[in-house]
């Protein structure tokens, strides 16, 4: 189903090049703008992930560099039965965490320093979970792809600002026009994509780590310090705000059309009842792979704590 619904947004993509194309500089432009297509459409599927990592001076970890977090997202992987992905920090004091990669063999996530200071360990285990479970239900190369494609939309309708090919239309109404609606309509598609994900990764993230509860005390720290911390890599590259567990350039939220992330209090609220069924209650009581000491070789931060290992 994801595969079918990236061969639809690609489709969809390619369409808006060319329509750009048209306007821009009429049949020539068109057949232009729609090899550019092909070639971006080819380039994204293999480097999309590479680019936004990139884009938030992203560094890859491993045992010997960040060896809780690595050893953390190993487990969460076995247990979730899933390829170990590669572990990526972002040095950026606004609390978030993203996935990436075109399938589960070739997946990274990543988590900013913010996140990994102000969480619990338990808390920041539901957060790896949740994304683990975008990787798992192949979420990460449809909102990949389409966070490449809607820049690149942007850049192309705004090169359409100062180049013309046709000099029989009001190019000047026209490039406006598309400077406007192209990033728009590529916003929507994006948007629209995104939402509806979050709530089965939630879910599945909360089996993941085995105590929803952890999940949301989690999205409710998140929400709080992105709203206090901005984040300079987020507002120079609005095009990826989908990939993040919150939304890193606002602390609004909205079910609708035009939000990136479904309402922050509906997601806890849906975890919540999750954890009920599973029999915790409303706090980070213990429970879920961390809990014991055979299996938590850190040992509990304790619900009590607002800090995780790193201090």
């Amino acid at each position: 189903m994801n595969y079918m619904r990236t061969a639809l947004l690609l489709a969809a993509m390619t369409a808006l090049f060319g329509v750009i194309g048209l306007l821009i500089g009429g049949a020539t432009g068109m057949m232009i703008a729609l090899v550019v297509a092909a070639g971006m459409n080819l380039f994204s599927y293999w480097n999309s992930d590479k680019l936004a990592l990139r884009a938030h001076n992203a560094h890859e970890v491993d045992d010997s560099t960040a060896p809780e977090l690595v050893a953390m997202v190993r487990q969460l992987a076995e247990r979730a039965q899933m390829p170990m992905p590669r572990v990526y920090v972002i040095d950026d004091p606004q609390p978030n965490a993203f996935a990436t990669g075109r399938n589960p063999q070739n997946a990274a996530v990543a988590a900013t320093t913010g996140i990994m200071q102000q969480l619990t360990w338990e808390e920041l285990a539901g957060v790896m979970a949740h994304e683990l479970a975008h990787i798992r239900n192949h979420d990460t190369l449809t909102m990949t792809i389409t966070a490449t494609l809607a820049g690149a939309i942007s850049t192309i309708a705004n090169f359409g600002m100062f180049f013309g090919g046709n000099r029989e239309r009001p190019n000047l109404i026209v490039t406006v026009l598309i400077s406007i609606l192209a990033p728009m309509a590529a916003m929507v598609v994006q948007m629209a994509v995104s939402r509806s994900r979050e709530y089965e990764a939630d879910k599945l993230g909360g089996e993941i780590c085995g105590n929803p509860v952890w999940l949301a005390d989690a999205l409710a720290k998140i929400a709080g310090g992105v709203a206090r911390t901005p984040s300079e890599s987020a507002e120079r590259h609005p095009q990826t705000a989908h990939m993040f567990i919150i939304n890193p350039l606002s602390g609004q939220g909205f079910d609708n059309l035009f939000s990136t992330h479904p309402d922050t209090n509906n997601r806890i609220a849906a975890l919540m009842d999750q954890a009920a069924q599973m029999g915790y209650g409303a706090s980070s009581s213990p429970g879920g792979f961390l809990s014991g000491s055979e299996n938590n070789p850190w040992g509990s931060s304790g619900s009590g704590s607002t800090r995780g290992p790193w201090g």
